[in-house]
């Protein structure tokens, strides 16, 4: 089950109409959370945003978009006891390390207090269930005081700057920025000025909390849609990726829940009345947490099936009309949401988890559904004999040398550097292949003691089948490279 953090975020503004800008943080690189992603100022609530009598966690959470936006932009927003620029520059500081002389901030908590008070909610909105970590974040609109100037502090932010909204979007459709998904969905809704802004977020929130698919874009042309399957743990979902901006290619429809295809119809149905078109579905291989809504989508849309030989193979294809998808297949996807003609979607043939896998690279900015191939959730496991590590690995490599930019994977959020990804994902494999080396000696071992020394870092016991059939897997590839020997009920070194 994933976690649900609160958090608040805050629009700071400044002017209307066409002339509206919004003041965005560029947070660093190195981050793990939407590191190198523009956002809002926001974070979680903290102890200093709490008072004794708080009925409910409302009162906090505005406080905690006062805070935050001073802390990350050195804004004040409090209506008394201006900071002179030496104390501004303490607190700030003192409050983002959460220790020393933040003691001038809570000397102003009445001001904070009527500053949080005075702050306008735009809307709600939580987290899709693809993430171990999920935020309930409410977001604040404030005006720029006058004579306050925002400045990030480099660490956790490199850059911040006002921005039209337009200008954002335009920067983010060509693939020049990434932008928070949640920021791209109230900036879009601003475009044109604060004037039927506030009303149009809170519809749209109302409308997702209700059950809509949450407008979740981390690249261009890329729609991430998590809907509930019977999937392995952590995951609780799997990410069905509709690919394309007129014409629009549906890879993996995978749940067999009605009340969940029902959404993806939804989706599809106001994107089909805006003049995009679904062309076809697309399968990245044959298991069933990837494939459950396969016959209902390809129905109600009159939708043909690619995939595979060895995927087809493996399916229930009555009354599909299929075709078969062999590796360097081109897809055309007419032109890239810039405009650019010629934008096409490339299959390529990446074996391992499952002989019949494909993975999707759209050729505008390199960003891939990789199915299977990666999980940003927890570790792939390959399952002997349908699945082989060796092969698998040499998948990952070819990957890696071609190059991906924005990954989707089928569980858990999209990541940003695909390539560096799949670098430490391959690094991962190889460590954990010599810790098995390392577990193996001339005494036959069996495989329940290799897998409590070689996986004694997997807490959740749900995972341990998974990480059975991974070491069987590891085994098989160390017998095949002569490292290994099966003996006696066990196995030893070579």
């Amino acid at each position: 089950m994933s976690r649900l953090r609160r958090s608040s975020a805050l629009m700071l503004t400044r002017g209307d109409g066409e002339d509206l800008e919004v003041y965005l943080v560029h947070r660093a690189p190195q981050l793990r959370f939407f590191g190198g992603y523009w956002a809002f100022p926001g974070g979680v609530v903290d102890d200093t945003d709490g008072r004794e009598g708080d009925e409910s966690d409302g009162p906090a959470l505005r406080r905690a978009a006062v805070r935050e936006l001073f802390e990350e932009t050195g804004v004040w927003l409090g209506d008394g006891g201006a900071f002179d620029d030496a104390e501004r520059e303490r607190t700030r500081a003192a409050l983002l390390r959460e220790a020393g002389e933040f003691g001038a901030w809570l000397d102003r908590r009445d001001a904070v207090d009527r500053a949080a008070e005075g702050l306008r909610r735009v809307c709600e909105l939580t987290t899709p269930p693809f993430a171990p970590v999920r935020h309930r974040t409410p977001f604040f609109h404030a005006a720029l005081p006058a004579g306050e100037d925002p400045r990030v502090i480099d660490g956790e932010l490199v850059d911040g700057r006002f921005w039209k909204p337009r200008e954002v979007i335009e920067a983010w459709t060509r693939g020049e920025l990434l932008v928070v998904p949640p920021v791209l969905y109230l900036l879009r809704r601003a475009l044109g000025g604060l004037g039927e802004f506030f009303a149009r977020a809170e519809r749209d929130a109302a409308a997702l909390a209700a059950g809509r698919l949450h407008e979740v874009t981390f690249s261009p042309g890329v729609f991430l849609a998590a809907l509930s399957t019977e999937t392995l743990p952590p995951a609780t979902t799997t990410n069905t990726i509709l690919v394309g901006d007129r014409v629009v290619y549906v890879v993996d429809p995978a749940t067999p829940q009605p009340e969940e295809q029902a959404r993806l119809f939804e989706t599809l149905d106001a994107w089909r009345a805006e003049g995009r078109e679904p062309a076809s579905i697309l399968l990245t291989h044959h298991h069933s947490d990837h494939v459950g809504g396969v016959h209902a989508l390809a129905r109600r849309y009159g939708l043909r099936v690619g995939a595979h030989a060895e995927t087809l193979s493996r399916v229930d294809t009555s009354g599909l009309d299929v075709f078969e998808v062999a590796d360097g297949d081109r897809f055309d996807l007419g032109a890239s949401p810039d405009g650019r003609a010629g934008w096409t979607l490339t299959a390529l043939h990446t074996p391992g988890h499952a002989p019949g896998h494909l993975v999707f690279q759209e050729d505008r900015y390199g960003a891939a559904v990789v199915g299977d191939m990666v999980s940003t959730l927890s570790t792939i496991v390959i399952d002997p004999p349908e699945g082989h590590m060796a092969t698998y690995l040499a998948s990952l490599e070819r990957l890696r040398a071609r190059g991906v930019g924005m990954l989707y994977p089928a569980h858990g959020p999209a990541a940003a550097d695909g390539t560096a990804v799949l670098s430490r994902l391959i690094r991962h494999r190889a460590a954990r292949e010599e810790r098995l080396v390392d577990a193996l000696g001339a005494a036959p071992t069996d495989e329940r003691a290799l897998l409590e020394r070689v996986y004694d870092d997997v807490r959740d016991e749900r995972l341990l089948p998974v990480a059975a059939r991974s070491l069987a897997a590891g085994l098989e590839k160390l017998a095949e490279d002569g490292r290994a020997e099966a003996v006696d009920g066990g196995w030893i070194a070579l």
